[in-house]
């Protein structure tokens, strides 16, 4: 099939050449994203393939299905970005990468917990400066610490495996509670509520829905401890940005490490370093000196992208045989 892929980057395209050549399609690559102004570039392809940030909404899907396009093709696992009861007026399947590596991401998402606990981030730069003074660098012990992990699909449960190394009492809320995780790690399965209450550290692995969409607000931060550290790695809109620009002024809580932010598109993965940044909620939280934040790179790992590559193109090569679907995306 000819597939034309949009937000692409120099270190994907290696991997996804690499996997190729088990499926012989004809591949290009756009460094743009797909919206509705680009969405003429998809004219001679059969599927398009796309990233967490690309417009897929009635109108983008209306001119691709036009240009001739017969597949969606996400290289990710989250879909909030697709209209999909539009998907299927223009009958147009919508495949996806349901795991590509949950380790890389739970491994990120203790990388902010350490950085930020530790304050790596400051310490890194006061060393460079030569200043070797320890004042207001001062952490705790994870071992014995109190963990919320929100979400305990394959993300979720990755983390509670690195946590209980760590030796921290595990506690989660999930709409699906596994007994796995409760019978082996000793996990708690608690309301939110509790969870906001008791935890040290709040991370977050689950999906963006209608359900979670600001799941973390004022109100979840009103009942947080004060010196709590809120982790995500999940989408950006499971925070309310100004509600957690507030509770951090207020020192309602005690740090914040986000490698996911709510209007990342059009600014996470691009270099803006020699442009004024124009997103004024971001801009602030970058001021905080208790607030980490990434690039949304948890998923950057070798291992996570040769998953990522070998799965979308198998999803491609499924849909052009006519075999069954297995990672189809269903309203």
């Amino acid at each position: 099939m000819r597939i034309a892929f949009f937000s692409t980057r120099s270190y994907e395209r290696p991997f996804f050449e690499a996997a190729n050549s088990l499926h012989r399609h004809t591949m290009t690559f756009f460094d743009s994203g797909l919206d509705l102004a680009t969405a003429a570039l998809a004219r001679g392809h059969d599927a398009v393939c796309i990233f967490v940030n690309d417009c897929v909404d009635a109108a983008v899907l209306q001119e691709l299905k036009a240009a001739g396009v017969r597949l969606i093709a996400l290289r990710s696992a989250g879909f909030n970005n697709v209209d999909l009861a539009a998907t299927q007026q223009f009958e147009l399947p919508v495949v996806r990468v349901p795991e590509y590596s949950p380790h890389a991401v739970a491994e990120h998402a203790m990388c902010l917990i350490l950085a930020l606990n530790r304050k790596i981030h400051r310490a890194y730069l006061r060393v460079r400066e030569l200043n070797f003074s320890l004042d207001g660098l001062m952490g705790f012990d994870l071992h014995g610490a109190t963990v919320g992990v929100i979400g305990t699909g394959r993300i979720g449960m990755a983390m509670v495996r690195i946590l209980h190394g760590f030796g921290a009492q595990i506690l989660a809320y999930d709409p699906q509670p596994n007994d796995e995780l409760v019978q082996t790690y000793d996990v708690r399965y608690l309301t939110l509520p509790e969870i906001y209450a008791a935890a040290d550290v709040i991370t977050l692995h689950c999906p963006l829905t209608p359900h979670t969409h600001h799941l973390i607000d004022a109100e979840a931060f009103a009942q947080m401890k004060p010196d709590a550290l809120l982790i995500n790695t999940g989408r950006g809109a499971l925070i309310n940005s100004k509600a957690l620009i507030t509770a951090l002024k207020a020192g309602r809580i005690g740090g914040a490490g986000l490698d996911v932010y709510e209007e990342e598109e059009g600014v996470f993965f691009h270099d803006l370093s020699q442009r004024v940044l124009q997103d004024d909620v971001l801009a602030r939280l970058l001021t905080f000196p208790n607030v980490l934040i990434t690039s949304h790179q948890g998923f950057l790992t070798r291992e996570a992208l040769g998953n990522i590559a070998a799965t979308t193109l198998a999803n491609i090569t499924a849909y052009e045989k006519g075999d069954e679907l297995l990672n189809v995306v269903r309203l």
